[in-house]
């Protein structure tokens, strides 16, 4: 396995001193390192990954040096704007090292959300045009990454590292939890336990959806009211605002998390100018990316609830206490939306967490015959 503290280091002997990205799985350790040797300055976790891009790109500019930009495969989508229409050596010119979390490799077993984008990664790097060069556990480090470097540099362009499971050596620390009295997993349980049975669920992607479907199958309760939305972060907001105006006789109430609300904020601004008055969008607040090591967000640096009131939502509320999260529940059974609640909560969740054993398609179809009825 290679070293985070050795790639790292030659890194920065190659003259990188600016990291920036979207934290992965794969990735977890590498990037868990850099959080903890490099500057707050030199390394910004980003909202998402087009945003990394342009900071790398800002960053170029202001030092005319590369940036190291880290992401998983499954946010390759948001990068490619300005990846083509901005770094691309035909446009602005601007090198840049990317480190691709290669999720859903042919022949690795992966989650469903990451089969198509994992088998068809090369093919689409090839057709952006970005060289790519493979880390794996038994690569040589400085061999890949001296000819990455040497496109990076020749071409003055964007060059990529897809990166396989199980390459870096383990060096992730546990990460300063905070004092709020309740997990993710509790907030859940009370959601679920004191909204109407009738209301729809959208869950955003990652722990969120594991332990609501997990709460739905141990109380032997109806899996047609909940749309698991186990790829697409950051958008599960939009699915339920979409939802909202297609069944605006059902109250929709969406489960997000504080990395993927920031991820694309701009989808508060149009719910709460929105005429919807059946959603409740609830952002569950732990100050991480949970699933994939624990790195921070800006979530508890931020005032969620000062946005959502700038945006327009109607009743607005932050809780970090069961009781509260319960009598905010039952306050709103018949207010007009849309609503916005954040809930402050602990990180961490159980070891033994499993994963839905139904298929997404599977969850489609038992959701739309469930709102189709």
């Amino acid at each position: 396995m290679l070293s985070p503290k050795k790639t790292y280091e030659f890194l920065l002997n190659a003259g990188f001193e600016f990291f920036t990205g979207v934290p992965d799985s794969l990735l977890k350790d590498f990037i868990s390192y850099i959080s903890d040797i490099t500057e707050k300055s030199n390394h910004v976790i980003a909202a998402n990954e087009g945003n990394a891009i342009a900071l790398a790109a800002g960053y170029y500019l202001g030092k005319g040096l590369p940036a190291f930009v880290y992401m998983q495969n499954s946010g390759i989508g948001n990068a490619i704007n300005p990846l083509i229409s901005l770094a691309d050596r035909k446009v602005y010119s601007m090198p840049m090292m990317l480190m691709i979390g290669w999720r859903g490799e042919p022949g690795v077993k992966d989650e469903p959300q990451h089969i198509t984008q994992g088998r068809v990664m090369i093919k689409l790097l090839d057709s952006i045009e970005i060289p790519w060069f493979i880390l794996d556990a038994k690569s040589d480090l400085e061999s890949v990454l001296s000819k990455a470097i040497d496109n990076m540099n020749r071409n003055s362009s964007p060059v990529a590292l897809l990166v396989k499971k199980d390459t870096f050596e383990q060096y992730l620390k546990p990460r300063a939890n905070n004092n709020y009295l309740m997990t993710r997993e509790q907030a859940i349980h009370l959601i679920v336990d004191t909204l109407d049975k009738k209301d729809a669920f959208i869950s955003t992607t990652g722990m969120t959806s594991r332990e609501l479907y997990e709460y739905r199958i141990s109380k032997g309760e109806s899996l047609n009211n909940d749309f698991l939305t186990v790829g697409g972060m950051g958008h599960a907001s939009s699915i339920a605002m979409g939802l909202s105006l297609a069944k605006k006789n059902r109250r929709i109430v969406c489960i997000d998390g504080d990395g993927s609300v920031i991820m694309h904020l701009g989808s508060m601004a149009l719910i709460g100018q929105s005429e919807i008055s059946n959603l409740v969008h609830i952002v569950i607040n732990n100050g991480s990316h949970d699933s994939v090591g624990g790195q921070p967000t800006v979530g508890f640096l931020i005032n969620l609830t000062s946005i959502a009131k700038a945006c327009g939502y109607k009743k607005i509320e932050s809780v970090s206490n069961p009781k509260d999260l319960t009598e905010f529940l039952i306050s709103i059974t018949n207010f007009n939306g849309p609503v916005f609640l954040e809930i402050l909560v602990r990180k961490g969740f159980r070891v033994n967490l499993g994963r839905p054993t139904t298929l997404p398609v599977e969850n489609k179809i038992g959701f739309m015959n469930g709102m189709l009825n």
